[in-house]
């Protein structure tokens, strides 16, 4: 909005390249400011001199001298920029609070949940693969994150304008099945599964390789065991399916609580047989070779990235191998894609790079992304699901549910059963996700329940505070005041330090966004929800807005409150974050 006017008048001063400006360090220096070291180098004097240099061709008659009081004439069409001052190499800019808040609030009340959107992918096809679960094993926080970096990522590159397709690999027969089947036959052939069959499963591995580590004797048994299972023997099958299909029910549960929702799920069991295939042409184009005892391998050597075994000597294929399997199907699916973006722990990175590079020796030619993400753990440590060391998923939910549910009944003794569960279930949901998502991806994470549910601070639940806070001031007008939201505001009685603070960030939102976008990096829109939630409430503290002086600057600052519960709800949307009418 009024950066591009600016930026507009830069340019006509012979200000050329890319304009961007910064928040200086104080109120005092201004609202925006320009660094000059760029502009210094190409006029070839000191960036304090192009400072002032630009100061002077932007007042009347390109002098420096006029009152700083004086409207700036380059800017007077406007009225946005009241003041333009070098500081040292940077110009600062004095903006108008009243026009900025008009200005924001209309843009604002005209997008509505479109606000913040633009077009920078032009409708591209962007795969998004997540979370990558394996059957026959319960979904812990590590699997958390997972879900909540890729449904965020998948919100962000839609409102930029891209065709994402949310997609999932689960891996539903690897040696982990073998070792949960042949722990059910072991230990538990007679027994009834238990109603949640999931967790039983995901037990019952842990069990079996914990018992393995201490009977080394007995993994010949599993071994053949996976092989009957890979040949679909009879003997086995029956099992396998029955236990497959626990496993899938118990995560589309998962999902449709976390609000995940895949265009397409491929399984390993489909690929395997794919990915051997493309072994075999990989080695009669010459890419991959015979490798020691008859092993198949690319060299990668020539690209730092040493040697990717592709088959095994005795012929049975690895990790690698399905992979390659699934870029072949998701290629045959989704022919036309302009990136594919996996998200996976940052230990995988390496091999990653490995298989991106194969892949682009075989032909592929779309962007491939990896983003890792680190480890998130607890007081005791990184977590192993061979160990036992886990906090599941559906027991970190339950926890951090009991806690907003018995707050909320303290807050609200007068509220039925039904509507506290509905209210703790969206509050729950913003307390784990945020609080994941408030870090960059690849660092690593210690969670904190209680932290997490609190009503004060960098949380989810005190960005819902702020918009049940605002709902509740709405609600309070329009049975006072007969307040529509539609009314004609005076803008320029919106002038106090935090109604301009509140505007100008409120205008930040597209930039937001598209940061966001550009760095794959949720943690931006996270940081921005808690920063304007903060200037929300230290606005509503110290000015009133039913009780204003006036019925004019009440619709004012109404309008505001509006426009800052509007773009919460949009950034809290892109989180997958939900929000509640009161708290």
């Amino acid at each position: 909005m009024f950066k591009s006017e600016i930026r507009r008048t830069l340019t006509q001063v012979g200000v050329g390249g890319e304009i961007n400006f910064s928040a200086p360090p104080k109120p005092e220096l201004g609202d925006l400011s320009f660094a000059c070291f760029d502009i210094a180098k190409i006029w070839k004097m000191s960036p304090v001199e192009a400072a002032k240099k630009i100061e002077s061709l932007c007042h009347p008659h390109g002098s420096g001298d006029l009152p700083r009081e004086a409207a700036d004439s380059r800017f007077r069409g406007n009225d946005i920029v009241e003041r333009v001052a070098a500081f040292g190499p940077y110009v600062n800019f004095y903006l108008n609070a009243g026009k900025i808040a008009g200005s924001v609030i209309e843009q604002i009340k005209k997008s509505g949940k479109n606000y913040g959107q633009n077009q920078i992918g032009n409708k591209k096809k962007v795969l998004i693969e997540y979370p990558s679960n394996n059957t026959h094993k319960e979904l812990h926080v590590g699997h958390l994150r997972n879900i909540c970096l890729g449904n965020a990522l998948t919100q962000i590159f839609q409102v930029c304008g891209y065709q994402v397709i949310p997609i999932n690999y689960i891996n539903d027969f690897g040696s982990h099945v073998a070792k949960c089947l042949w722990g059910i036959l072991k230990f538990h052939k007679d027994e009834k599964p238990p109603e949640n069959k999931q967790k039983w499963l995901g037990e019952i591995y842990t069990e079996t390789s914990q018992y393995l580590e201490e009977h080394p004797e007995d993994k010949l048994q599993v071994y053949e065991l996976q092989t009957k299972l890979e040949k679909h023997d009879k003997s086995i099958e029956k099992l396998y399916k029955t236990t497959r299909e626990w496993s899938l029910k118990s995560f589309a549960q998962s999902f449709a609580q976390l609000g995940v929702s895949h265009d397409r799920v491929f399984y390993e069991q489909d690929v395997k047989d794919i990915g051997q295939k493309m072994v075999d042409e990989l080695l009669k184009k010459g890419i991959a070779q015979v490798g020691e005892g008859g092993a198949i391998i690319v060299d990668l050597k020539k690209y730092n990235l040493d040697i990717g075994l592709l088959r095994k000597s005795n012929g049975a294929g690895l990790y690698l191998t399905s992979d390659l399997g699934l870029a072949v199907a998701k290629n045959k699916k989704y022919p036309h894609i302009a990136e594919s973006i996996h998200l996976t722990g940052s230990e995988q990175t390496f091999y990653f790079q490995q298989l991106f590079k194969i892949l682009e020796l075989a032909g592929y030619n779309y962007k491939m992304t990896h983003l890792p993400y680190g480890l998130l753990s607890l007081s005791s440590g990184k977590m192993s699901s061979r160990s036992g060391n886990v906090l599941l998923y559906e027991d970190l939910y339950d926890l951090v549910f009991n806690k907003t549910c018995q707050e909320t009944k303290i807050r609200h003794t007068d509220w039925s059963e039904k509507k506290i569960q509905s209210a703790a279930k969206i509050i729950a949901m913003s307390a784990l996700k945020f609080e994941i998502l408030k870090h960059e991806a690849e660092k690593n994470v210690v969670f904190d329940p209680q932290s997490a549910v609190s009503f004060d601070g960098f949380t989810g639940p005190y960005v819902l505070y702020t918009v049940a806070r605002i709902n509740s001031i709405v609600k309070k007008s329009r049975l006072r005041r007969g307040f529509g939201g539609q009314a004609k505001i005076k803008s320029e009685l919106l002038n106090t330090t935090e109604e301009k603070q509140l505007a100008l960030n409120l205008a930040q939102y597209p930039e937001i966004v598209k940061k966001a976008f550009e760095n794959y990096n949720p943690s931006v829109i996270v940081k921005y929800c808690f920063d304007i939630s903060k200037l929300f409430n230290e606005f509503y503290n110290k000015h009133s807005v039913l009780n204003a002086p006036d019925a004019d600057l009440v619709k004012a600052r109404l309008a505001l409150s509006l426009s800052v519960k509007q773009v919460l709800e949009n950034a809290l949307g892109l989180l997958t974050i939900g929000t509640v009418e009161e708290m």
